[in-house]
């Protein structure tokens, strides 16, 4: 019997049977979640660590997300702010991680950055541009980040 006399002696129904499993692993397996954007411009704004919307900010390792900024306070109670813009494709997923010491890191492609914006390590096809790191500054109760 010849393979076509074959297919066709199967049916549609066991055709269907056959291929799903291989039409489902060809989906989008890689989806990435986040967005491709614009770092921004003339950062300059100020969080007021009283407020509920700095209460990560209380514990060392602690991040928030503001204005598509990761403000830290990192392992050694310093404030620190990088873009959360990755400096590999552009998306707005860089997140401060308790791991080496504290690093910024993005899970789209596994981009790992030092708290001074150095890239610490190769993605294939990738480049070796810092992250953006920002000023801050403490007055009282109000940590200022700006560029």
């Amino acid at each position: 019997m010849e393979r076509k006399e074959f297919l066709r002696t199967l049916g549609a129904g066991a055709a269907f049977a056959i291929t799903f499993p291989c039409l489902g692993s060809c989906s989008k397996d890689n989806e990435v979640e986040g967005d491709i954007v614009t770092p921004p411009t003339n950062v300059d704004f100020t969080i007021d660590l009283t407020s509920s919307e700095a209460a990560k900010l209380a514990n060392n390792g602690g991040f928030i997300l503001k204005n598509l900024v990761v403000v830290v306070r990192n392992l050694e109670g310093e404030f620190v702010a990088a873009t959360q813009i990755c400096s590999h494709e552009q998306y707005d997923q860089v997140r401060f991680v308790n791991q080496e010491g504290g690093i910024f890191y993005c899970d789209v492609h596994g981009s790992k950055f030092s708290q001074t914006g150095t890239p610490l390590n190769e993605i294939p096809n990738s480049t070796s541009r810092a992250l953006k790191i920002y000023n801050t500054s403490l007055e009282g109760d109000i940590l200022r980040v700006f560029e």
